[in-house]
């Protein structure tokens, strides 16, 4: 059974890392795409930035309308949809072809990764179910972290479509294994109104705030890093490449830390959570100048942001604990939100301050979500 259970977070990682390659992945390719397309690179970025914005809005609507169909086959169509997609995008010269590719697998991308943590947190006992999703989360960032390099990898060293062709094969691989290994799972049998009745909670939205402050706090300042090695550490191309790749690989490292966190403690790990993140920003506000206390700051910082991916999941389904599948997709919603929130308030401090001051966006962001845990606990008995 054991060897069962991993076998299945395994498949559902892989899943979910395939459909995060492909929609992060397209990031390290967006110069290759603007020439080939010939087309500007802001508007190659719509393939970032569109996808985003439908998985944002599709989150809380796809995954209720499809609990009440088979989970695997369900899966499975969500993948197949992604393969054609990406094929689609091998072929295509139309640059508006290839954003219609990508527009309607993001419809589909909440409904797996909302199943996949489902899925994975009911193959193992309550106890052990932070553990569980923490291991699918490392798709997440796998997906967010490996996709970039690898496609940008194979677009100078063989073609556009080769990159775009690997996004498929990742998809196909987990689609063949989904229908070997996986089982038929059982359908939520929850109606429509009973899952939408956790809208009525307040603990829900007290949840959904606070998520999208702290993914604010991350992504705030993340979606900067780049700019702020270059510009506050003075540090080279070479050496700002390899930092995002360390963060990425300890951000992993994160999700496995999360995983036994949460299974030990909880309410204690999302309480101290802002207040570890917040001490590490006011050293980065501090000291970020300097290049080896930011290398160990970005160790930690990557580490933390694992952490927090999986913080912020647990904490609206354990608001919505009975409605998983909603919960998830109104996690996904949250996180987006806060990306983008977080990215237009930094590139507003960055603007009107500089670019040192962008860590004040983590920071505020930080004492708003600290308010809203601390309600949260105030009405409600913490959770164990």
């Amino acid at each position: 059974m054991l060897k069962q259970n991993n076998l299945l977070i395994f498949i559902l990682t892989l899943g979910v890392f395939g459909i995060l390659n492909t929609e992060m992945g397209v990031i390290g390719i967006l110069p290759d795409i603007a020439e080939h397309f010939h087309i500007s690179i802001s508007k190659a970025g719509w393939l970032v930035s569109i996808f985003a914005l439908v998985v944002a809005v599709s989150g809380p609507t796809m995954p209720i309308l499809f609990s009440g169909i088979n989970r695997k086959k369900v899966m499975l169509l969500v993948l197949g949809v992604f393969i054609l997609g990406n094929i689609v995008s091998i072929f295509t010269t139309n640059f508006i072809t290839l954003l219609i590719a990508r527009i309607i697998p993001a419809f589909f991308h909440p409904i797996y990764c909302s199943m996949a943590f489902s899925v994975a947190a009911a193959s193992v006992n309550k106890e052990e179910s932070p553990r569980a999703v923490a291991k699918v989360f490392i798709g997440v960032s796998a997906g967010m972290v490996i996709g970039v390099p690898v496609s940008s990898y194979i677009a100078s060293a063989v073609s556009l479509q080769m990159a775009m062709a690997f996004f498929a094969v990742v998809n196909a691989i987990a689609f063949i294994a989904t229908i070997l290994f996986v089982p038929s799972t059982s359908v939520n049998r929850l109606s429509y109104e009973s899952q939408l009745s956790v809208l009525k909670k307040s603990i829900t939205w007290l949840s959904i705030v606070t998520v999208i402050l702290l993914n604010s706090a991350v992504f705030g300042v993340y979606s900067y890093l780049a700019d702020y090695l270059k510009t506050v550490t003075n540090m080279s191309t070479n050496t700002i490449s390899l930092m995002l790749f360390i963060y990425g690989v300890v951000n992993i490292i994160g999700n496995i830390v999360a995983g036994k966190l949460l299974t030990k403690n909880a309410n204690k790990s999302v309480l101290s959570y802002p207040f570890v993140l917040g001490a590490v920003y006011i050293l980065l506000f501090f000291t970020g100048q300097f290049t080896v206390p930011m290398a160990i700051i970005t160790l930690i910082w990557g580490t933390l942001a694992g952490i927090g991916g999986n913080i912020t999941q647990y904490w609206i389904l354990s608001a919505a604990s009975e409605a998983p599948d909603f919960a998830n997709g109104l996690f996904l919603t949250s996180a987006n939100l806060g990306t983008t929130i977080g990215a237009a308030v930094g590139g507003l401090f960055i603007s009107e301050m500089g670019t040192p001051y962008v860590v004040l966006v983590g920071l505020l962001s930080l004492l708003l979500s600290v308010i809203f845990i601390f309600l949260r606990n105030y009405m409600y008995r913490p959770i164990k």
